[in-house]
């Protein structure tokens, strides 16, 4: 097969193996496993851009500062997600290093911390949804909204949580970095947790804002932008399924974006898991012709090359 640009998303709670026992050590361990299949593509002669979730790491990062709060400062969603951008850019990069070290490849890997412009009347910051951190109590979630003016909400009887917003991605900040890197056979660690948000002012400068930025849609942005020939989300299953967990629970091979989204409209995907990986590679494919992939780590190079994960085509 001939050299591709690949863009590869894989998930925050893949490099989670065990999450009643989450340790750097083990999350390096999951990064390597995930590393060993992409160096194989590499090792194909593939160019390669990896972007990666940040869910549960952001949420440790929450969890420390609550535990901290009457001595520390609190840290700003936009430098959470700059700070997990930078820790697992950095196990990546070893785990990649040394597959490729392993495998005899020169290639070098470098993380890029990755802007990510939103709009600043993005609808979803007068309606945030998107719910992060830890429960609280009732009375927990009404302190924080009249002292730090936090957007709160019940969460399925569950508790309390705090929600943010979520606005669509509209520009990778650091796109023309990535693209040199890219170019110049570097295998490029960008995007992470979807990237940082940021919105420019009239006079074209930047700020962060306290969001998150979905990654899945921000991977496909950046696969567009970047003009790559597939674009990969890798995720926790080897295909995508309709009826998931049923008995009439079917595996899908290769559907077409008409397929998917009708699919959609009937409900198969959950919101929050399968649903946003299908719209992003729909919309990936829909915008470049290319072919988009789902599969699993651990099929990656059997998915490109044979019947593995689920192709989704024009």
């Amino acid at each position: 097969m001939e050299s591709k640009l690949i863009v590869i998303a894989i998930g925050g709670n893949s490099l989670i193996d065990d999450p009643k026992h989450v340790t750097v050590e083990s999350q390096y361990e999951a990064a390597r496993k995930t590393a060993a299949h992409i160096a194989k593509l590499v090792k194909d002669g593939h160019r390669v851009v990896i972007a990666h979730g940040n869910g549960p790491q952001v949420g440790y990062i929450l969890l420390r500062a609550e535990y901290s709060k009457h001595i520390l400062h609190s840290v700003p969603l936009d430098s959470c997600v700059a700070d997990t951008q930078g820790a697992i850019g950095y196990q990546l990069q070893m785990a990649l290093d040394n597959e490729f070290h392993k495998a005899g490849i020169t290639n070098k890997v470098a993380t890029v911390v990755t802007q990510v412009e939103v709009e600043n009347d993005d609808p979803s910051f007068h309606n945030p949804t998107k719910p992060i951190g830890s429960f609280m109590t009732e009375e927990d979630a009404k302190e924080r909204m009249d002292k730090e003016g936090w957007s709160c909400k019940e969460d399925s009887g569950r508790g309390w949580r705090r929600v943010v917003a979520s606005p669509k991605p509209k520009a990778i900040v650091e796109l023309d970095t990535i693209k040199t890197l890219g170019d110049n056979g570097l295998t490029v660690i960008a995007a992470g947790g979807g990237g940082i948000p940021v919105v420019r002012d009239e006079n074209g400068m930047l700020s962060g804002r306290e969001a998150v930025i979905d990654k899945d849609l921000a991977a496909a942005l950046m696969a567009k932008q970047l003009g790559a020939d597939l674009f990969v989300i890798s995720t926790a299953v080897e295909k995508v399924c309709l009826n998931f967990g049923k008995p009439n629970q079917k595996n899908l091979d290769t559907i077409t974006t008409a397929e998917a989204k009708e699919y959609i409209e009937q409900g198969h995907f959950a919101p929050g898991s399968m649903l946003p990986k299908v719209q992003a590679v729909v919309d990936y494919v829909e915008s470049t012709g290319n072919m988009g992939l789902i599969t699993d780590p651990a099929h990656l190079y059997e998915a490109l090359y044979g019947d593995k994960g689920t192709k989704i085509v024009k």
